[in-house]
């Protein structure tokens, strides 16, 4: 992996800036396992009781599928075409354009805590 790869691997973060009428917030953690291409995450916190994702990063490109479970009860899935960027202090910030799988659109922005 080159030096400047982006590596989510043991990452923490959340998602400070949200989509209006968004589920997921600053109070949604994700947590972030990578192996090679592939990084998934465990997420909840926020409307979010519990979510999955899973993707594929290739440069500062990350293309994932995400289901979850909110607080109502309700379990929702869709698929995400991110950016990955650095902030001015080092850390990764995702870039999210989502898609629900039932209708819906926006950009969240998740960052490393």
């Amino acid at each position: 992996m080159p030096a400047d790869a982006f590596n989510l691997d043991a990452l923490r973060m959340n998602a400070p800036v949200t989509a209006e009428g968004g589920v997921v917030n600053a109070d949604t953690v994700f947590e972030f396992t990578q192996t090679g291409d592939i990084a998934e995450a465990r997420y909840a916190g926020g409307r979010v009781k519990l979510g999955r994702l899973v993707g594929i990063i290739s440069g500062d490109c990350f293309e994932f599928r995400y289901a979850q479970v909110h607080d109502d009860g309700t379990l929702h899935a869709g698929h995400s075409n991110c950016t990955l960027e650095r902030t001015d202090e080092g850390k990764i910030r995702i870039v999210e354009r989502y898609q629900w799988a039932g209708g819906g659109a926006g950009t969240n922005i998740i960052q490393e805590l």
